[in-house]
C-alpha cells in the first residue's frame, strides 16, 4: 500500500527549510518560561521563491495535549483575524508528525533587539514606529471585543521593513469571558499583572492586563530582560518622552491604566513620542492613494531631505514599493522621481533592472511633459543601470520626440541627455538618426542657447560617432556654428574644434577647420577672438610638425598622396572613454606633437572640451537672461555679421559704405589671460561676458592719442593694426572696433577716415542751407519774414 501513499509535504506549495537561526546565537531562554509552542523555520514559496516563515508544532505521543490545543487555537485565530499589524497568515498543513503554520517572513522581536539594539535618535524612531503598529493592533482587538492575554517580546515579530507585527494569538479570548486565571502548571512570570496573583486589587477594564504587559515590553526594549516586577520602579534607559505613559501603564491600580486607543491618540499629538518623522512618513504612505493630489505633491517634495534620517529597511521595503505603485497607477507626478531614484540606489543591479527599469521605460512613453522632463534631468542617476538594448529599442525612440517638442525646456534637456544616452545606442542610430536630430537643432532652433548646447553635444559625442559619419558631419557642423549670431555658440564651436582635433586629417585641417577659425579672429566678441587665436596656433603647430615629419604620423593610414592620417583620428572609437557617470570625459589624448614652446596637445581632458565646453547656457533658466541680457533678452534673428578687415580711405570712394547696424558696436573687453600651453583651463562659458552697450568714452579709455600728422604728410590710408599696440592699454580698439565711425570720432585727431553717412548728411544739409541763404535776394515783400 505504500506505493499509493502521497506525502502531503511534497504537494505543499511552500518549501520547508532549516531552522531560522542558530540556537547558539539565541539568548539563553528564561528557565521559568514554559517550552515554546512553535519552532520557527525558514521557508520559500515554490512559485516565485519569495521567503516565508514557517511555525512548526510537533505532534504525536509524548506531547502535552494542552499545548497542542493552544497551537490549534492560535492557528484558527490567526486564520480568522486579518489586519496589517497582525502577523499575516498564508497557509497551514497538519500531518501525523507536525502542524505547520506559514506566515509572511518575520523575525522575533527578541532576536531583532539583540541584533539591532535601539540607540540614538534613529533607534528611538524605530521603536516609536513599532509601538505605533503594536498599539494599532491592540486597538483593533479591543474594537473587535478581544483581549490578547499574552503580550510580550515572544508575541511580537518584525518584518523586513521594520514594522512590528502582533502574533502569539493562542490565548486571545473575548472580553465577555473575563480575565482567565493562571493554570497551576504555569509558573509565575515577571510580566504578569499584579491583579492576576492578588484578586483583591480589582480587575479594571478588560484590556488592563494587556496594558501592564505593554509597559513591561517597553521597559525590556530599552533595558533588556525584566528580572523581577520591582525593577519597573527604575526607568533605566527609557526616553524622556515615554516616561509619563510608561508610568500609567504599570500603575498598580488596574483602573488607572489607559486603553490602547486613547493612549495611541495621545502619543501621536505634536511633540509626543510618536510624533517623529518616521511615524509621519509611514502613516502618510498607508493612505497615500486616498490623499488629495496637492497633499501628495507636498509630501513627495519634502521627502528627499528626510530620506537620510529614515532607517534603511523602511526605505527599501516600505517606501520604495509605495512609490513604484504610485507611479505605476498614476497617483504620483514627477515629484516622486527624486525620492524613488535616491532610494533605489541601494538595490543590486539585477534587482534594479527587475523592479525599477520597467517603470522607467513605461514613464518615458508618458504624454505628461513634466514627467518626461524630470526623467531627462535625473538621467545621470540611473543611466548606468539601463541595458544598452533597452536604451536603443525602448527609450531612445520616445526621447527623440523631444527634439521637435514645442517646449524649449524639453528640447534643451533632450540635447543634454544625448551625452549619456549615445554610448548605449547602436551604431545605426549613432551614425544616422542621432546626428541628424542634433544638426536640426543646431541649425534651425530659434533659441541661441539651444543651438549652443547642440554644438557642445556634437563635440562631446565625437568619440562615439562612427568614423565615416564623423568625417562627413563634424567639421561642417562646427564650421556652421562659427557663423552663429549668438556669441556663446561661436565660442562653443571653437572649443569643440579644439577638443576634437584628433578627428581631422592634415588636409581637412587646412581646408575645412582653419578657414572658419580664421574668420573668428575678427569676431566682435573678445573672448571668441582669444579662443580662436589659441585654436589656430594649436592647429598650425600640429600641421608644421606633420610637415616636418614628411606628412607621416605614427599609427596613421596612408592617403592618396603618400600622406597619413593622424593616429588619433581613425582610432578615436577605441581610445575614447565612455561618457558615463558624473563628469564625463569627452575625448582622450590625441596625437602628442610637442612643439618647442608648447606642452603636448590633447584632444580632451582638463584643457579640452571637458573644461572649456560645458552646459554653460540654457534656453529656459535665469542663466539665459544673464547670458542674453546684453542682446535684448533674446538671440538675434538676423544672420551673423560679415567678418572682414576695415576699408581704407582709398577704397571708400570705389565701394560705397554699407548701412551701419542700428545698434552701436559693443566695447572691447580686456583680453583673456593667455596661458603658456594649450592644456590650460579655458574656464566655463558661464564666465564669458557678452557684448554690452558701449560706455561713455573717457580720456582713460581712449589711451594715448596718436600724434596728428604734419601738413606735408598725406592723411592715413588705414587705421593702425589691431595687434600693434599693447592690449592692456588700448584693447583692440578705442571704445569700439577698428574701422567703425564711432572709433574714429573718439580719436582727438583732425585727420581720419572719410566721414560716415550721418556726418555726410549733416554736412550736405548745412551746404544746402548755406546756398539758400546766399542766393539772390529781391526786395522784401510786405509781411514777408526775414530768413536771417
Amino acid at each position: 500500500m505504500w506505493l499509493f501513499s502521497r506525502d502531503p509535504v511534497r504537494d505543499f506549495p511552500f518549501e520547508l527549510g532549516p531552522p531560522d537561526a542558530d540556537p547558539e546565537a539565541e539568548p539563553l531562554p528564561d528557565p521559568a518560561a514554559p517550552a515554546p509552542l512553535w519552532r520557527l523555520l525558514r521557508g520559500r514559496r515554490k512559485a516565485d521563491g519569495a521567503p516565508v516563515s514557517v511555525f512548526a508544532h510537533s505532534l504525536g505521543p509524548g506531547v502535552d495535549p494542552g499545548a497542542t490545543a493552544l497551537a490549534r487555537a492560535g492557528l484558527k485565530r490567526l486564520r480568522s483575524l486579518r489586519h496589517p499589524n497582525i502577523l499575516g497568515y498564508l497557509d497551514s498543513l497538519e500531518t501525523e508528525q507536525c502542524l505547520y503554520l506559514v506566515t509572511e517572513a518575520v523575525t522575533p522581536l527578541r532576536r531583532h533587539l539583540r541584533l539591532h539594539p535601539p540607540s540614538g535618535d534613529s533607534g528611538e524612531q524605530e521603536v516609536a514606529w513599532g509601538l505605533q503598529r503594536l498599539l494599532t493592533a491592540l486597538a483593533f482587538l479591543g474594537v473587535s471585543g478581544l483581549v490578547h492575554h499574552a503580550l510580550g517580546l515572544d508575541a511580537v515579530f518584525v518584518d523586513p521593513g521594520g514594522e512590528w507585527k502582533l502574533g502569539g494569538l493562542e490565548r486571545v479570548a473575548a472580553t465577555s469571558e473575563g480575565t482567565p486565571t493562571r493554570a497551576p502548571s504555569d509558573p509565575p512570570r515577571p510580566q504578569d499583572p499584579p491583579e492576576l496573583s492578588d484578586p483583591s486589587r480589582g480587575k479594571g477594564d478588560p484590556w488592563a492586563g494587556d496594558m501592564w504587559r505593554l509597559g513591561c515590553l517597553i521597559w525590556e526594549v530599552f533595558n533588556g530582560p525584566l528580572p523581577r516586577p520591582g525593577a519597573l520602579r527604575s526607568f533605566g534607559k527609557l526616553p524622556p518622552g515615554l516616561i509619563p505613559p510608561f508610568s500609567e501603564l504599570v500603575a498598580a491600580d488596574p483602573g488607572a491604566r489607559p486603553g490602547p486607543g486613547p493612549l495611541l491618540e495621545r502619543l501621536q499629538r505634536p511633540g509626543a513620542f510618536l510624533a517623529c518623522a518616521l511615524v509621519r512618513t509611514g502613516l502618510f504612505l498607508e493612505h497615500f492613494q486616498v490623499r488629495d493630489p496637492s497633499e501628495r505633491r507636498t509630501f513627495l517634495q519634502e521627502l528627499p531631505p528626510l530620506l537620510e534620517s529614515l532607517p534603511g529597511p523602511f526605505r527599501r521595503h516600505k517606501l520604495l514599493p509605495r512609490l513604484l505603485e504610485a507611479l505605476e497607477l498614476g497617483s504620483a507626478d514627477a515629484s516622486a522621481l527624486p525620492p524613488l531614484l535616491q532610494v533605489a540606489k541601494v538595490l543590486e543591479p539585477p534587482e534594479y533592472q527587475e523592479r525599477i527599469v520597467p517603470i522607467l521605460v513605461r514613464l518615458f512613453s508618458s504624454p505628461e511633459r513634466g514627467l518626461r522632463l524630470r526623467l531627462l534631468q535625473l538621467l545621470e542617476e540611473y543611466i548606468e543601470f539601463l541595458p544598452e538594448a533597452t536604451v536603443d529599442s525602448q527609450i531612445f525612440p520616445h526621447v527623440a520626440h523631444g527634439f521637435l517638442d514645442s517646449n524649449p525646456a524639453i528640447r534643451e534637456q533632450t540635447v543634454k541627455s544625448m551625452v549619456l544616452l549615445a554610448p548605449k545606442l547602436g551604431e545605426g542610430r549613432r551614425g544616422g538618426e542621432l546626428p541628424r536630430l542634433l544638426l536640426r537643432v543646431q541649425g534651425g532652433d530659434a533659441l541661441g542657447p539651444l543651438r549652443c548646447n547642440a554644438t557642445l553635444c556634437l563635440g562631446r559625442l565625437a568619440p562615439h560617432l562612427p568614423a565615416q559619419t564623423r568625417r562627413r558631419v563634424l567639421a561642417p557642423a562646427l564650421a556652421r556654428a562659427t557663423r552663429d549670431p549668438f556669441p556663446p555658440a561661436r565660442a562653443a564651436a571653437v572649443a569643440a574644434f579644439a577638443a576634437t582635433h584628433g578627428c581631422y586629417a592634415p588636409p581637412e585641417v587646412a581646408t575645412r577647420v582653419l578657414p572658419p577659425l580664421c574668420a573668428l579672429t575678427v569676431d566682435p566678441h573678445p573672448g571668441v577672438r582669444q579662443q580662436a587665436f589659441r585654436a589656430i596656433r594649436s592647429f598650425l603647430e600640429q600641421l608644421e610638425a606633420a610637415a616636418e615629419a614628411g606628412g607621416v604620423q605614427e599609427g596613421g593610414e596612408k592617403l592618396r598622396g603618400g600622406q597619413k592620417l593622424w593616429g588619433g583620428g581613425q582610432k578615436l572609437e577605441e581610445k575614447g572613454p565612455k561618457i558615463m557617470g558624473r563628469g564625463p570625459k569627452i575625448a582622450r589624448e590625441g596625437p602628442k606633437i610637442t612643439p618647442p614652446a608648447q606642452p603636448p596637445c590633447r584632444g580632451g581632458g582638463a584643457g579640452g572640451l571637458g573644461a572649456a565646453v560645458s552646459w554653460a547656457v540654457t534656453g529656459v533658466t535665469s542663466l539665459t537672461a544673464r547670458l542674453m541680457g546684453g542682446e535684448g533678452g533674446a538671440a538675434p534673428a538676423q544672420p551673423p555679421p560679415t567678418q572682414g578687415p576695415p576699408q581704407s580711405p582709398a577704397e571708400t570712394p570705389a565701394a560705397p559704405p554699407k548701412e551701419p547696424p542700428s545698434e552701436e558696436p559693443p566695447p572691447e573687453e580686456p583680453p583673456l589671460e593667455d596661458g603658456d600651453g594649450w592644456d590650460d583651463d579655458w574656464g566655463s562659458l558661464e564666465d564669458m561676458e557678452l557684448p554690452r552697450s558701449p560706455p561713455t568714452s573717457s580720456p582713460e579709455d581712449l589711451g594715448t592719442p596718436p600724434q596728428p600728422p604734419t601738413p606735408t604728410e598725406p592723411p592715413p590710408s588705414a587705421p593702425p593694426p589691431a595687434g600693434g599696440g599693447d592690449e592692456g592699454e588700448g584693447g583692440w580698439g578705442v571704445g569700439g572696433e577698428w574701422g567703425t565711425e564711432d572709433a574714429w570720432e573718439a580719436l582727438p585727431s583732425q585727420h581720419g577716415p572719410p566721414p560716415g553717412r550721418r556726418q555726410r548728411e549733416q554736412q550736405r544739409r548745412r551746404e544746402l542751407e548755406a546756398k539758400r541763404r546766399a542766393g539772390p535776394r529781391g526786395p522784401q515783400k510786405l509781411g514777408a519774414r526775414k530768413l536771417d
